[in-house]
């Protein structure tokens, strides 16, 4: 005798087989390491002597991007993962890059002065007339 399968029971061995090739597929997968995760950084920009309020640090490629606080202190609001590059930069200060390893948690930078020069003299010959239509 042979037994009849119905619709209903032929939709529960497709239900179960499609369960079970998406549970078992690596792609669905969730990866707790923290390496593909990424991860806060915090960290610290001063000069030689004094932390710097509103040093922008910024990653490189992406429009992200924080500002140091009174302290010089900043969190980055975004996980990083490791090869990330933060640009760290301030008016009047050479720029850094600081590529992420994977033992990066806390970063602090030190900024050198940038050196600046301007070529030519002032002139002080003439006196500035305003060009005044009346």
């Amino acid at each position: 005798m042979k037994k009849q399968v119905t619709f209903t029971q032929k939709m529960w061995y497709v239900t179960i087989l499609m369960v079970a090739v998406f549970a078992f597929n690596p792609m669905y997968g969730q990866s707790t390491s923290a390496e593909q995760k990424g991860r806060i950084i915090k960290g610290t920009v001063s000069n030689p002597q004094e932390p710097l309020e509103g040093a922008n640090i910024i990653l490189k490629g992406a429009n992200e991007g924080t500002v140091t606080n009174k302290k010089g202190e900043f969190t980055f609001p975004v996980a990083l993962k490791t090869g990330d590059i933060l640009m760290i930069t301030y008016l009047g200060y050479e720029s850094i890059e600081v590529r992420i390893k994977a033992d990066t948690s806390f970063i602090k930078a030190v900024l050198s002065d940038e050196v600046i020069e301007f070529m030519g003299a002032v002139n002080s010959n003439k006196r500035y007339k305003s060009k005044r239509k009346n």
